[in-house]
């Protein structure tokens, strides 16, 4: 990602633009498909690789939040169909979960399990930046910033982390060889049959990034996790405040 973050109206004009691609992908294209990849549904072996990968690496999230979450909120960013914040309510959390797409949140809501204890979770849909949402003390972004363009995305996490009180968990795309054949490979389909592009980070140049922030510094990188799984390859990074 970018050293500098800009917050100009061109910041906001093309994260409002992705955000909207995002939205139309997750909320009309692709809803069938994205109910049974989080089901128990057979999948084929790519989406097989996929779910795999998926899992995993919301259970490392799950690993850096702390085990008795009663009296916390987190924000659950781009929660789709709502596995990880079903798992932060169980332990007691106040969870907002929140996704561009309507349809991915009627899904989340229609297979919420009864929530024993504190927890409780609320489904929204909307956009992870409205500063309407509150302030936290953690913010969860599991593949959600992975669609926008490193600067946007830079910027998307400075919006977030004045509203954290402890910690930000994100991903993103790391740069690699079998990332760039995985985004030739699926230019061969037609685009309507495609999500949004996955942007490819740098992690030595996001650390960089995220140093240099004048918001973001305040919150150190701390753990680090990559989870590689056939078709599926994110980067996990714990942002803490002292």
């Amino acid at each position: 990602m970018d050293a500098t973050t800009p917050r100009s109206g061109d910041t906001a004009r093309r994260y409002e633009r992705r955000r909207d691609e995002v939205e139309t992908y997750f909320d009309r294209t692709a809803v069938q498909a994205w109910e049974r990849l989080t089901s128990d549904a057979p999948v084929g072996r790519i989406r097989a690789s996929v779910r795999a990968g998926r899992d995993q690496m919301r259970a490392t999230l799950l690993s850096w939040l702390p085990a008795d979450l009663r009296g916390r909120r987190v924000l659950d960013a781009g929660c789709g169909t709502g596995a990880l914040a079903v798992e932060a309510a169980r332990r007691g959390a106040e969870v907002l979960a929140i996704d561009l797409s309507p349809a991915l949140i009627e899904l989340a809501r229609a297979r919420q399990p009864v929530i024993e204890g504190s927890g409780r979770i609320e489904f929204r849909a909307g956009d992870m930046l409205d500063a309407g949402h509150g302030r936290f003390d953690h913010i969860v972004c599991m593949d959600s910033l992975i669609h926008y363009e490193s600067r946007d995305a830079l910027a998307a996490l400075a919006r977030l982390a004045p509203r954290c009180r402890g910690s930000v968990l994100f991903t993103y795309a790391p740069s690699s060889p079998a990332l760039v054949l995985f985004k030739a490979v699926g230019k061969l389909f037609p685009r309507g049959n495609r999500s949004p592009a996955i942007v490819p980070v740098a992690g030595e140049r996001l650390h960089r990034s995220l140093a240099a922030d004048a918001v973001l510094r305040e919150l150190p990188a701390a753990r680090t996790r990559r989870i590689a799984s056939g078709f599926y390859t994110s980067q996990a990074l714990e942002l803490v405040r002292p």
